[in-house]
């Protein structure tokens, strides 16, 4: 399965606990993810990760262009609803993408812990 991982900056500790709580999962998996979530979970895991930009940078663009592409299975983004985005409109496009293209996608940490229980 290839699987997508963003977290917003105030979820990045977040996704870093998941992710090493479920590393024996996700090594099983192929992982992209925005550049600094993904070098932050590398850093925290032993978890190999094909990382794009940062998300302000063009990141979540990237991972959406897989999105379109049938180049990915299951998204994790964190997404920090309290604080404004810059990035907003990627955010929401990418959001987009995943409905139209039905992909699951977790938008916080119950979420993707319930995904994770059928992948056991």
């Amino acid at each position: 399965m290839k699987i997508a991982i963003i977290a917003h900056d105030k979820k990045k500790k977040e996704m870093i606990t998941f992710c090493q709580k479920h590393e024996n999962i996700l090594k099983d998996h192929q992982l992209y993810a925005t550049g600094t979530t993904g070098h932050k979970v590398m850093e925290a895991t032993d978890l190999v990760i094909h990382c794009y930009r940062s998300g302000p940078l063009g990141g979540d663009q990237e991972i959406g262009a897989r999105v379109a592409n049938g180049d990915i299975d299951l998204i994790l983004f964190f997404r920090d609803p309290l604080t404004a985005q810059p990035h907003e409109p990627d955010v929401q496009g990418l959001f987009r993408l995943s409905d139209v293209y039905k992909i699951p996608l977790a938008s916080n940490i119950n979420t993707a812990e319930m995904f994770f229980k059928t992948l056991k």
